[in-house]
Formats: C-alpha cells, sequence, structure tokens
C-alpha cells in the first residue's frame, strides 16, 4: 500500500464520473463501464447526467502528466491499478428485494486482476455485511488471494446528491473504512487528498455500510411522517404547508415536506436495511411501514386529482391530462426509480389520456424505462387540459403560464408546493 496510486473507477455513473474526475486532479484514474455508450460519449467529452461540464471533463481527460482520466470499456485496461473503487448500482427488484448483481459481477471483474497489495474500495450502498459476506470471498475466489494478507478492502459510501452543484463529490464529508487499521488509515488518506470538506473514519467497515442505509432510511421515515401528515390534514381541509411553516417557528422542529419519494437512494436504501434484519429475524416495523405510505404517494395523488375533477364537473373518461415532470427531483435529468410513473399509470386507470412534460429528462431514456413518449418542449402541448398535475419543481415551470393550457374546470395540482396558489386547485 505504499505505491503510488493508480486508481481504477469501475462504474461511472452519477457517482463513479465525478469521482473519477476528482481523482484524476491528482492521480492516474482508469475510468470503466460496461456500457459503450456512456464510455463513448464520456470519451467524447460530454456527460449526460449533467454531473460534471464538458469543460471539467475534457480538461480531466487531456491531463497527461501522469495524471488524468482514461476511460473504457475493456476491462484489461484495468491491470495497472493498485487501487479499485466499485461504484456500481444496487437496485431492487419489484418485489423490493436487494439487487446485488452488479456488485457480484463487479468484485468478479476486479478479483481477475487483483495483485498483491492492492485495495478495494465498494462505495455501492449495501446492507451492513455485504462487503465483507459477499464481495471479498468473490474477489479471493477469482484472484486466489487473501484478504488482510494478500490485499485490503475498505468501504466508503456514496454521498452523491444528483443536480446538486453545491455538495458535489469533494464538499460532501466522507466515510472511510478499511478491513484493518492500515488499510482504514490508507483509504482515508487517500479519500483526504481530494475531500475538501474533511473525512470520518468509521472503526469498522460494517459500521461505514450502516452508516449510509440510516441516512437515507431517517429521511424516508421523516418524509412518510409527513405524507402521513397531508393526507389527515387534507380530509380535516387543512393546509399542510401552512402546518409546517407554522410548527417550524419553534427551535428544533426538523422541518420535511410532503411528496413522490424516488431515486436511487431514499426509495431503495431502506429496503436493504430492512431484509439484513429481517434475515437475522427481525421485522423492521417503522422501516417498512414508512416505505409503504412513500409508495403509496403517486395513486394517492391521482386519485385526489380525480375527485377534485369529478367536484369541478371536469371531464374523467377520454379526458386530457397533463403530469408536468417525471425525473425522481428537480432540475435533475434522472429518472431512476421515479414515482411520477405512479401517478402516470393510476391517471391512466382512470381512462385519462396522459402527456408527460418534462425538459429535463432525456425522451430516449424514458420511453426505454417506462414506454413513454415524452414531451419535452412547450409548444408540443395540448390547448386545453382537464387535469394539470405537477410532480417535479423543475426551475423552468416557473416559466410555464399554467392558465394558457386550463378552462373552468381544469384541476391543477401540486405535488411539491412550487407553483402560485393562485394557480392551483390543491397540493399535497
Amino acid at each position: 500500500m505504499k505505491k503510488k496510486p493508480i486508481i481504477a473507477i469501475i462504474g461511472l455513473g452519477y457517482v463513479g464520473l465525478p469521482l473519477a474526475v476528482a481523482f484524476a486532479t491528482k492521480y492516474k484514474v482508469i475510468g470503466f463501464d460496461i456500457n459503450l455508450k456512456r464510455v463513448t460519449e464520456l470519451q467524447n467529452g460530454n456527460d449526460t447526467t449533467l454531473e460534471i461540464s464538458d469543460t471539467e471533463l475534457k480538461k480531466s481527460l487531456a491531463l497527461n502528466t501522469g495524471i488524468g482520466l482514461k476511460l473504457t470499456d475493456d476491462p484489461i485496461q484495468m491491470i495497472e491499478a493498485n487501487v479499485y473503487i466499485i461504484t456500481v448500482p444496487t437496485p431492487t427488484n419489484k418485489y423490493n428485494q436487494p439487487v446485488l448483481i452488479p456488485l457480484q459481477k463487479a468484485s468478479e471483474t476486479v478479483g481477475k486482476f487483483l495483485k498483491k497489495e492492492d485495495v478495494v474500495i465498494i462505495e455501492s450502498t449495501v446492507y451492513p455485511g455485504a462487503t465483507e459476506e459477499i464481495c471479498i470471498p468473490i474477489m479471493e475466489q477469482m484472484s486466489g488471494l487473501t484478504i488482510n494478507k494478500d490485499f485490503f478492502a475498505g468501504y466508503s459510501p456514496e454521498r452523491m446528491n444528483p443536480g446538486d452543484k453545491k455538495h458535489s463529490v469533494t464538499k460532501i464529508l466522507k466515510v472511510t473504512s478499511g478491513s484493518t487499521p492500515e488499510a482504514a488509515e490508507y483509504v482515508n488518506d487517500l479519500y483526504a487528498t481530494i475531500i475538501t470538506a474533511g473525512t470520518h473514519l468509521a472503526p469498522s467497515i460494517k459500521v461505514a455500510e450502516a452508516a449510509k442505509v440510516i441516512e437515507n432510511s431517517q429521511r424516508d421515515i421523516n418524509i412518510a411522517f409527513v405524507n402521513e401528515l397531508s393526507k389527515i390534514f387534507r380530509l380535516l381541509n387543512i393546509d399542510t404547508k401552512a402546518v409546517l411553516e407554522a410548527a417550524s417557528t419553534k427551535w428544533n422542529f426538523i422541518n420535511f415536506t410532503p411528496g413522490l419519494v424516488g431515486g436511487h437512494c431514499i426509495g431503495v436504501d431502506p429496503y436493504y436495511l430492512a431484509q439484513k434484519a429481517i434475515e437475522e429475524g427481525y421485522n423492521p416495523e417503522i422501516i417498512l411501514a414508512g416505505r409503504r405510505m412513500n409508495d403509496s404517494m403517486g395513486s394517492y395523488v391521482a386519485n385526489e386529482v380525480v375527485k377534485l375533477m369529478i367536484k369541478k364537473d371536469g371531464k374523467v373518461k377520454n379526458g386530457n391530462a397533463l403530469v408536468m415532470g417525471i425525473t425522481f427531483k428537480e432540475n435533475c435529468p434522472d429518472i431512476r426509480n421515479s414515482k411520477a410513473i405512479d401517478v402516470i399509470s393510476e391517471l391512466k386507470n382512470y381512462n385519462l389520456n396522459v402527456d408527460v412534460f418534462d425538459p429535463w429528462a432525456n425522451a430516449e431514456e424514458v420511453k426505454s424505462e417506462f414506454g413513454i413518449s415524452l414531451i419535452s418542449k412547450e409548444n408540443k402541448l395540448k390547448k386545453t387540459y382537464d387535469a394539470i398535475v405537477l410532480t417535479v419543481s423543475h426551475q423552468e415551470f416557473l416559466n410555464i403560464n399554467i392558465n394558457d393550457y386550463t378552462s373552468n374546470t381544469t384541476v391543477v395540482f401540486d405535488v411539491k408546493s412550487f407553483l402560485p396558489e393562485d394557480k392551483i386547485d390543491g397540493r399535497l
């Protein structure tokens, strides 16, 4: 572990690419991804996730003084690396069970190239114990090497927030850990060279893994609480936003807002912790209750919209609805685990014709993932809609005059409490 680091990043998505670009300012970095299309666009200096600017990406690719970024879809190019960082996705399946196949495949790939004194760091979100119980045995089998004798491991959970330019990878405090005290110190020191926000060295890999899943589980539960409050207050004809603003005047009130909970972290990570707890014989009631509440919100929003349409004598069957936003969060092209699709599907169940408008999302990705032909420009919208549902608070939506697309019976529902109050009929 005394060699100058040559770093291989496995997975060049929302987590891997920013990390690779950051490390490339100090070290030689090989960025590997199995998606040739993704690698090619990056080699051309274009990041469609919009996490890295074209200028910054091209600069990292141009460095040639022993540092800089090399991109490839050929795993053999990683053979010269001595530090391997795995940043592949860890999603769930339709039964909300963890899917570790990408992580297992990445572990196999790394195992083929491991040499003595090499270090492997996992950044992908996992349940506590996964690194040592699943990844390391695969690497040992593939390499013929022994952990903590021939090679070493660490876990440093990603804390990326897609679309957030203020909290970029180097500006978020990094939790680190290692398979031995010496490995932990090495991993911590390595990240400390690029993370300006500082690092926190956890006492074990399991602690670092657990810290990651509870960060998002805590947020998920808090949002579930305010989502339940929203349901209650709508029944009581009380404005949830006004209630939260009033309660927020107390110094220790934690202010969360209701909404759709999707994305690659908050809507997924709690299931990883829940699965591990169930395997150990414990039923995690609060975690799973929070998930059930948040997973119910898409259909709930659609049902509330239809109720309002009926009250206004609007046209439901064969009516036209507009859903504004298909990405999982504002000002970001990421559609992973977007819960806007639940709103769309439920509206279609009422025989509404649904247009989906999102200037941020990639139309090709939306078609492939959801089978929806996306409207990406305002001039393609219909003249009038029977219902308009804002699901994502893209900044561009503030520049649209909703009244241009409404009639006297149109229902406008604002999931994000983003639009002016005089423009809407309901909100969470």
